[in-house]
């Protein structure tokens, strides 16, 4: 399938014509135990749904196809693919993207440390401020781009570049972005992680994460976790991801497309003090966005001038967007980051996330301006 182009293969990578019945949709397999052999053996490759699982393996051949990456293995959330990353690479120093989501940052800081392992947490948008905090006992590099909430962008290439003659895992959270709009693999990344909870599964209805890398070593590593941490997806999960899987160029095209005109409008607003957006030529890592995806994604991030009281009014006068965590979905939403995130964030208190979603871009921009009429008075 490596020939094909990204909405072939979100189709029919990972997926055939069931050979017993000819259905054209892949079977949903809910048993969770697999006949052995009359030798004792597995012949059919499954044994227990821990290990191995038809629907998991689909899925998972679907996402590896999309990364261009070695092979891949599917959690039950993203925050299990990411500690299973962190595990993987084993204890020693990590460097982290400091403004990265805040659920990563909790793991880093509150188990990864228990391991052994000391936390460096740096701007990964800048090329200098990684290069000082690398040290010889750097095991991995963490990088969230676009970071979340604050929309920055880390060079992915240029941060291999500095990595190439260290033995530094070049790991890249790509939930922001999808592999519809980056592929960190081709880049130079090692690993990349999405919480599949967002775009992947794109209707707010299902939990997941996936790890996909170029190193087979490393994957075996992630699996074992897995494994032994029992984080697995159940079947329908799996199955419900790669139906989803089908439609994600069509809606990551359409979130990025209504997410650019949400920006735009947003930076001209007279209630609007900034935009949080690396599709606005304003924005100070536009140019590395433009270098390494091939659009912004649906997430973007702004500051309601008059503080936090303006931005939860605003919020809270928005009829279309929903008042809800999370991104990725149909449905567009709001977030005021910082009272999510509580007294570490790194978001301003003005602060509100948007995920832009696939509603009519007149009605989510109607929408904008209804709220923010009464902060701009």
């Amino acid at each position: 399938m490596d020939k094909h182009k990204t909405e072939t293969l979100a189709i029919h990578a990972g997926r055939q014509v069931d050979p017993e019945t000819g259905a054209v949709s892949p079977p949903l397999y809910l048993s969770t135990t697999f006949e052995r052999d009359a030798d004792g053996g597995y012949s059919t490759g499954y044994e227990y749904i821990r290990d191995r699982h038809p629907n998991r393996d689909m899925l998972e051949r679907t996402v590896t196809a999309l990364e261009y990456g070695t092979g891949a293995v599917a959690f039950s959330s993203g925050t299990a693919a990411t500690l299973a990353v962190f595990h993987a690479v084993g204890r020693g120093h990590i460097v982290a993207t400091h403004d990265a989501y805040h659920g990563t940052l909790h793991q880093l800081k509150e188990l990864v440390t228990g391991w052994g392992s000391e936390i460096s947490f740096v701007a990964t948008s800048s090329i200098d401020a990684v290069a000082a905090a690398l040290r010889d006992d750097t095991r991995l590099l963490w990088l969230e781009t676009p970071s979340n909430p604050l929309l920055r962008i880390s060079d992915i290439a240029a941060l291999r570049e500095l990595t190439a003659s260290r033995n530094i895992v070049l790991a890249v959270d790509n939930t922001v972005a999808s592999p519809i709009h980056q592929q960190p693999l081709n880049h130079g990344a090692d690993v990349v992680m999405h919480s599949s909870t967002k775009y992947l599964g794109g209707h707010s209805d299902v939990a997941g994460g996936i790890v996909v890398a170029r190193d087979q070593a490393l994957l075996d590593a992630v699996g074992h976790y897995l494994v032994r941490a029992g984080a697995v997806p159940s079947a329908f999960d799996c199955w419900l991801l790669q139906r989803s899987i089908a439609t994600l160029p069509l809606r990551a095209r359409l979130h990025a497309s209504n997410a650019l005109a949400v920006a735009r409008f947003l930076e001209q607003h007279a209630a609007v003090e900034a935009v949080d957006y690396p599709g606005l030529s304003s924005h100070p890592d536009h140019a590395t966005a433009m270098k390494q995806m091939s659009a912004c994604g649906g997430v973007l991030s702004f500051r309601v001038n008059g503080g936090k009281e303006a931005a939860m009014q605003a919020a809270a006068r928005l009829r279309l967007f929903i008042r809800a965590t999370s991104l990725g979905g149909v449905e567009s939403l709001v977030e005021h980051r910082a009272s999510i995130e509580g007294p570490d964030s790194h978001a301003p208190q003005n602060l509100l996330r948007l995920s832009v979603g696939l509603e009519h871009i007149d009605d989510l921009l109607a929408d904008l301006d209804q709220a923010l009429h009464a902060t701009a008075r």
